[in-house]
């Protein structure tokens, strides 16, 4: 039950991350957002191992934690370029339906045992994020999603799914030393790759701080994560922390005021109903 509540808090902070770091991506080049945002991850992981500790770490679990930042990085710039060729209607619901079932797949396959009730469970969770993550069709826009645009979404999903599962990998004595892995091999990928894509570094002073707010969000949101799987189960933890579209809808509705569709809500719906049956099992 803990991991569980851990994992849904994960979801809660993460989907309010996104929906921060999207309002600087409308000011300014998503990439330039995505390194500020990591920089904020790094200080924000630094600071909690401050706190909590964890000397207990060996090579293997930052070698984890650095796989685990390059796949994340390597799928938020692939969902980035999906959403810049593609619609936000297919590339938001597939990416976030991806990244949800590498995990569970990962952790059945690797001997996880599901009850009949569960499974049921991980079924509405799984429904559910797409659902949830789903926007209206722009109006006019009646084109099927190109075979590219798909396989980009799909493949940022696996980078994101991928990032809870080599997370998974480390060990528990390593404390949130892989997070500072993680966020470590981020900003050098980002190092390697700015001088060939040329993008401004510089943020105005309202971005700047939107964008860092959204990566100490994240930051916090992968520490309830990495807490949570180690107390549970992959599948379980995997799936619940990739509800985060849910607060981001909410946020979206509250703050920005925009509509949420019926599907929307109806994938609100199943992923309660799919929570229910996971804290029952």
């Amino acid at each position: 039950m803990f991991s569980i509540l851990l994992s849904l808090a994960s979801a809660t902070v993460l989907g309010s991350a996104d929906f921060v770091g999207g309002i600087a991506t409308k000011r300014a080049a998503a990439v330039t957002v995505v390194l500020w945002s990591n920089a904020a991850g790094l200080l924000t992981a630094v600071l909690f191992v401050g706190l909590v500790g964890g000397a207990g770490f060996g090579t293997g679990d930052l070698v984890w934690g650095a796989l685990a930042g390059l796949a994340g990085s390597v799928g938020a710039m692939l969902l980035y370029h999906s959403l810049a060729h593609g619609t936000m209607s297919v590339v938001a619901p597939t990416t976030a339906a991806m990244a949800a079932i590498l995990p569970v797949l990962v952790g059945v396959g690797t001997g996880e045992t599901v009850s009949t009730t569960a499974a049921v469970g991980l079924a509405c969770g799984i429904v559910a994020i797409p659902c949830v993550s789903v926007a209206p069709a722009e109006e006019g826009s009646r084109r099927r999603p190109a075979l590219r645009t798909v396989a980009g979404a799909l493949a940022a999903g696996a980078g994101f799914g991928l990032f809870f599962v080599l997370l998974s990998r480390t060990g528990d004595t390593s404390g949130l030393w892989p997070l500072v892995a993680a966020r470590c091999a981020s900003l050098a990928m980002l190092a390697v790759l700015w001088p060939v894509g040329r993008w401004p570094a510089r943020l105005s002073r309202p971005t700047a701080g939107l964008a860092l707010l959204s990566g100490a969000l994240d930051m916090f949101s992968s520490v309830l994560y990495l807490v949570a799987v180690r107390e549970g189960y992959l599948s379980v933890a995997g799936l619940l922390a990739s509800l985060y579209p849910i607060s981001t809808l909410v946020l979206a509705r509250v703050v920005l005021r925009e509509r949420a569709t019926r599907v929307q809500w109806a994938g609100v719906g199943l992923a309660l109903a799919g929570i229910f049956l996971l804290a029952a099992r």
